[in-house]
């Protein structure tokens, strides 16, 4: 199932997408169907767990046998990042694809390697860039904007010293995210992230959050990002150091996880600052990422 955020006349709506790309109300399907369901949020329903699932699938089913066409919301509603205000800052991982780590090596003459552990940070919720909206960068702030196409996990099933064994059973689904930085501020900082990291405008999120089930093995998937058409970025995320249940296990350590929280899990190589001369985004930029099974994220680039 593909789960989204849109707006319709200036209010958030939660959608399941069609078969055919239309995209169901969910409120008002769940209203009309008279089930009990909290749809008032994405992450509301994410909270439901495997009850709001079963809900959820029969509204699909009835929606796509024609019996709900009065809950379908308009064509043309934007996309809105499919949690557009987390109640945490999202977690992020970095240097988790080898390539990537051996670039950013050369690019900085420095020798750090593959950690023992997972390294984490996190950017703020006033980061997240809906789909099709601007990545804004601050020309007076950092002259050396980056982007990094990432595999993001959503959260279902909370929990705190989640086993690696069990990991799977706390992901909802995932999604598509850009954690784009401003390099010059992450080295000006002594080389920490979140500051480089955290800047409004540097989370692009979405479009949708594909459920787990619809996710063959999320070790196999594609990743790639274009910046105007040029392609800088493919992988696919069998390159991942530390696999999923590894850092689900890992950042669960005597810290709760829980519905609704954002894991992206790091990014391959071709990076704009290992570039041989260094390509940081400029205004008007069209940075795409996409993810095989997931979709497109689109975003333009605006100086401010």
């Amino acid at each position: 199932m593909r789960l989204a955020t849109v707006s319709v006349e200036g209010h958030a709506v939660c959608v399941a997408i069609l078969t055919d790309s239309s995209r169901l109300d969910i409120l008002r399907a769940t209203q009309m169907l008279g089930e009990a369901l909290d749809a008032s949020s994405m992450q509301q329903l994410i909270a439901g767990g495997a009850a709001t699932l079963n809900v959820l699938n029969t509204l699909v089913a009835s929606a796509e046998a024609g019996e709900l066409t009065d809950a379908l919301v308009p064509a043309e509603a934007p996309f809105l990042a499919p949690i557009p205000a987390p109640r945490k800052n999202v977690f992020c991982v970095g240097r988790n694809y080898a390539e990537h780590i051996a670039e950013g090596d050369r690019a900085q003459n420095q020798k750090v390697g593959v950690t023992e552990h997972p390294v984490f940070f996190t950017k703020p919720p006033t980061s997240i860039v809906a789909p099709e909206a601007d990545i804004l960068i601050f020309p007076t702030v950092s002259q050396a904007i980056d982007y990094e196409v990432e595999l993001a996990i959503v959260i279902g099933k909370p929990g705190r010293n989640i086993a690696r064994a069990d990991a799977f059973d706390h992901v909802f689904g995932y999604t598509i995210l850009n954690d784009v930085t401003a390099r010059d501020i992450q080295r000006r900082h002594g080389g920490q992230y979140f500051k480089g990291k955290g800047l409004d405008g540097s989370c692009p999120l979405g479009p949708c959050i594909v459920t787990a089930d619809e996710i063959g093995d999320p070790h196999s998937l594609s990743i790639g990002l274009t910046v105007n058409g040029e392609q800088r970025q493919h992988g696919t995320t069998s390159d991942m150091i530390f696999d999923i249940p590894t850092l689900i296990a890992s950042l669960s350590e005597g810290m709760t996880l829980e519905p609704g929280d954002v894991i992206a899990t790091g990014t391959p190589s071709g990076v704009g600052y290992a570039m041989d001369p260094p390509q940081f985004l400029k205004d008007g930029d069209i940075v795409v990422c996409e993810i095989s099974e997931i979709g497109t994220l689109r975003n333009t680039v605006r100086a401010v």
